[in-house]
């Protein structure tokens, strides 16, 4: 599994609950977060080159645990590798499904709201319902640096998230594996009458029905070993994945 840094461990510590004998190698780009601020060139490059380290170390799948990594290099990606590759993409779909007031909006990076992949998305899956775009600059900062519970952060969120309750939504994607870990914050603002979706449970299943398809599933019998790499290997950001992992971790330097 990669991310441009901690997000994707949001989308890891679902994976480890529901397939919890499965080995899992994660990446963290933290020395080129966010991604989100990206061309898309540079995204793809590092990509590519993280998809490489993985496969040098002998993975059997690949989660790109980012969105703005799916929706800007998982195609290109996929006609390069063999192995099964499951991106994240924002659960659109099922949130114009449920929408009652068939207004819905999406929290996402900047790279992925102006991405047409991600817009295709959004036109194929609207199912007739009013969908409002939100990026979010400086939030998967808030996040990387631990400042998540910080009032800065909190009042970034109430800008993003207030005029989109103003609008009537009813349905709130989290279109970015970091915003899991403010979601507590974005409910908070939100109020209850919002229904907040997530893509971790989503991205579980699939990876899982892969596993089965191509008979790779690991033994039942084995406790999944975890090791945890980074391109900003600091003992700062170690803390910073423990944290959010939410016990101690080792953190060990992505190869150059």
């Amino acid at each position: 599994m990669f991310d441009s840094g901690v997000g994707g461990l949001s989308i890891a510590k679902c994976i480890t609950e529901q397939l919890p004998h499965e080995n899992i190698i994660y990446i963290a780009d933290s020395l080129h977060a966010p991604y989100g601020e990206k061309s898309v060139e540079f995204i793809i490059k590092r990509v590519n080159y993280i998809t490489k380290q993985l496969i040098d170390k002998g993975v059997k799948a690949i989660v790109i645990a980012c969105n703005t990594a799916t929706v800007n290099a998982i195609e290109q990606l996929r006609s390069q590798v063999s192995i099964p590759i499951i991106g994240v993409e924002p659960a659109i779909k099922p949130a114009a499904k449920q929408s009652i007031s068939k207004k819905v909006a999406i929290l996402a990076t900047q790279a992925t709201s102006e991405n047409q992949r991600f817009k295709d998305l959004i036109d194929l899956h609207h199912n007739g319902a009013e969908v409002h775009i939100q990026p979010c600059p400086g939030l998967v900062e808030f996040i990387e640096q631990g400042n998540q519970n910080s009032d800065d952060c909190n009042a970034l969120l109430k800008q993003y998230i207030n005029p989109l309750i103003k609008e009537g939504i009813d349905t709130l994607v989290l279109g970015c594996t970091h915003y899991p870990f403010v979601q507590k914050q974005i409910s908070l603002i939100a109020g209850q009458q919002v229904t907040i979706i997530e893509t971790a449970a989503p991205v579980t299943v699939q990876l899982s029905k892969k596993l089965v398809e191509r008979e790779i599933s690991a033994c039942k019998t084995q406790q999944g070993q975890y090791q945890f790499f980074s391109s900003l290997e600091t003992k700062q950001q170690e803390q910073i994945f423990s944290q959010l992992w939410q016990e101690p971790l080792t953190l060990h330097a992505l190869e150059p």
